[in-house]
């Protein structure tokens, strides 16, 4: 059944408006503890509840036997105070009862290895014995619960293929042959062509004789371990869509799960999963182990405002504080939380959820922050929980607006996996690192920049950065072409255009699709050694990657000065119809790249925002009467920007300029 009509986020809480949610795991808890929980919870303005999230062993805990007490008295509690339900289906982690009895569900690693009970996702996505169970406790939760007036939401599973996406047991093997014959239609010599087997004589013979791309002596066959990629996808998805089916014929409450549009995620290819979503919900953390985090958390939200295609989303699990799962878990500073909740705001969220209420006392998230630590309510935590579900009350009026963007990214997770598949030219070459440093560039030339899968509609945007998309289809490369002709900008990185969607090199040079298009032929790959850089003829450095490049009409802008490319071109510009097609050759640092995307920006006649910067980002959000510009100073120094308006978390009457303190958010509403 197809999803419903997209959901206005604000009717998941109580009353209208952006809304304040939380993870919330009573099961946890003696029941004496529940009432004060939510009194605290209305104390602190929280409006959506997830539960039953791992709920399984609690409601059924064993063969046949079903205990819905204390999700009746939670839900019971939750509805008499107001607070309405995001309800987990609870099938994120089976019970141990269920893979003591049948332990051909659990996953096994491409070492052969098993992974046992006692963590979570411990099963094979495409197991029966696990999805004809899961199926069960679904339809006896749809049962229950279906039409309950405080549900306001079906929570699919719980981040789905967060550690399993990979299998490579044997249920695996039978679900990726038959995939495979879907694929190709029956047509064993269309795998073998699409495979390259004749390469290492790995030529099949029948469907019969595939098998997953487990570990093995040599690199792996990469057609074979891309369409695994795929085939993992797909399985993750085959498991919503039943849990979802199951609950939309017995319930006509909105349904979706939880993305992980995230730094250290890969192995989903969301793009394909967004239409049978009812709303986009993702979870986002700050990770510590990059080297910019809250570039990425911007990142993460342009991109979920993309798969949710410009429509407000829910962000449904993000923390007040430190995670515990990361090799450091960082304290957030006085601040930090308010400015991190800003710049989901500012790019599309019309929700924020935390994981989770109560800081658990036990089990392997005990270190994990919460609304409620376990210092309890005289915590500064706990202030700024408060703090923030008024700071959410006063902002009602933004809910339902959007963010307007003249520039476009182009992303794409499949793309990310052939990239970083093995035998590369450069293991410093990595996918998420190139579009990172393009997005980043262009905020801090103060540029807001949609994110766009390849081979959508490209109207409207005046500039286009296209980064290291290696993997990219004729027809994907015919769209970023009639976008140029039609008047736009592009910006083509290196690695770009090389192979197609079989992971086939295209010959007669790099780089490949896009060779016309850029005006350019390349030779040679010629990657940098670890920490080397180069000089390139503006003045400006590089690292990474160089090239044997030489123009085919285009005009040389800089050209690389010294290296293993010395005289060749690093930065190129080629007029194609309307529009013109730049290519960048090399990495260039921060500075030279914002540089660059601010200059093409002038050129395409795209305004930045005024006074934005490394430091300060500015994103603005529309509405019919109304526009409201987000202010967040990540500096260590007070800003002063231009403005008229008024002031949302101030009160205060902007007339000319503003002065927004060192790390403070300021939301400045304004006339359209």
């Amino acid at each position: 059944m197809p999803a419903a009509a997209p959901t206005r986020i604000s009717t998941l809480s109580e009353g209208e408006g952006l809304v304040y949610g939380c993870d919330y795991n009573p099961e946890q808890w003696d029941r004496s503890v529940w009432p004060e929980d939510i009194r605290l919870m209305r104390e602190a303005g929280i409006g959506l509840v997830a539960i039953n999230i791992f709920g399984w062993s609690t409601i059924n805990p064993g063969e046949g036997r079903w205990d819905f007490s204390g999700l009746d008295e939670i839900i019971e509690l939750l509805h008499a105070a107001g607070i309405r339900i995001n309800l987990g289906t609870g099938t994120a982690s089976p019970p141990p009862w269920l893979t003591a009895q049948h332990p051909e569900i659990l996953p096994q690693g491409p070492d052969g290895t098993v992974f046992h009970q006692g963590g979570r996702q411990g099963y094979c996505p495409s197991n029966p014995v696990f999805r004809a169970h899961a199926a069960e406790v679904v339809r006896q939760v749809v049962a229950r619960y279906g039409s309950h007036p405080a549900v306001a939401l079906w929570h699919v599973s719980n981040e789905l293929g967060c550690h399993n996406a990979l299998c490579y047991c044997a249920a695996s093997t039978l679900a990726f042959r038959d995939w495979a014959r879907e694929r190709y239609a029956d047509d064993i010599d269309a795998l073998n062509r699409a495979w390259g087997t004749s390469f290492w004589s790995q030529r099949y013979g029948s469907f019969d004789e595939v098998q997953v791309p487990a570990q093995v002596l040599s690199l792996r066959n990469p057609g074979q371990v891309l369409d695994f990629q795929r085939f993992s996808s797909d399985e993750q998805l085959a498991l919503y869509r039943a849990e979802a089916g199951i609950i939309r014929a017995g319930s006509g409450i909105p349904v979706t799960t939880n993305f992980m549009v995230t730094a250290h995620i890969r192995t989903l290819d969301y793009w394909s999963w967004t239409a049978d979503m009812d709303l986009i919900a993702n979870d986002h953390y700050l990770d510590g182990r990059l080297a910019n985090s809250r570039q990425e958390l911007s990142f993460a939200a342009d991109l979920t405002r993309g798969l949710a295609a410009g429509d407000p989303w829910l962000l449904m699990e993000t923390s007040t504080s430190a995670v515990n799962w990361q090799p450091h878990n960082f304290a957030k500073e006085p601040g930090e939380l308010q400015r991190n909740v800003a710049s989901h705001l500012a790019r599309g969220a019309d929700g924020i959820c935390f994981f989770q209420w109560r800081a658990s006392t036990q089990g392997a998230e005990k270190y994990h922050s919460a609304l409620l630590p376990h210092a309890g309510t005289d915590s500064d935590v706990w202030r700024e929980s408060v703090e923030l579900g008024r700071m959410l009350q006063g902002l009602g009026e933004i809910a339902g607006t959007r963010v307007a963007a003249d520039a476009a990214v182009l992303f794409s997770w499949e793309n990310w996996w052939a990239v970083e598949n093995e035998g590369r030219p450069s293991e410093d070459l990595r996918y998420l690192d190139q579009v990172h440093a393009a997005h980043t560039a262009l905020a801090d030339a103060g540029i807001v920049a949609d994110l766009v899968r390849p081979g959508a509609d490209l109207d409207g945007y005046r500039l286009i950065v296209v980064p290291a998309l290696h993997l990219v289809r004729d027809a994907e490369a015919a769209v970023i072409a009639r976008a140029v002709e039609r008047g736009a900008t592009v910006l083509v990185t290196f690695y770009s255009g090389i192979v197609d969607e079989e992971d086939r090199v295209r010959t007669g040079g790099y780089p490949g699709a896009f060779r016309e298009l850029l005006g350019i032929r390349s030779e040679e790959f010629a990657p940098l050694a670890p920490g080397e850089r180069v000089s390139l003829s503006d003045g400006t450095d590089a690292s990474v990657w160089t090239e044997r490049l030489r123009t085919d009409g285009a005009e040389a802008v800089a050209l690389f000065a010294d290296g293993p490319s010395v005289g060749r071109p690093a930065v190129t510009r080629h007029a194609h119809g309307a529009g013109e097609a730049w290519y960048l050759a090399t990495q260039p640092s921060p500075d030279a790249y914002r540089a660059l995307v601010a200059r093409l920006a002038e050129s395409a006649g795209i305004a930045p925002q005024p006074g934005a910067g490394p430091d300060v980002d500015i994103v603005r959000r529309f509405g019919e009467h109304a526009a409201y510009r987000f202010v967040i100073n990540h500096g260590s120094a007070p800003v002063d920007i231009a403005a008229e308006g008024s002031e949302l978390l101030t009160g205060v009457t902007v007339t000319g300029a503003l002065t927004v303190p060192a790390g403070a958010v300021r939301i400045i509403k304004e006339d359209v």
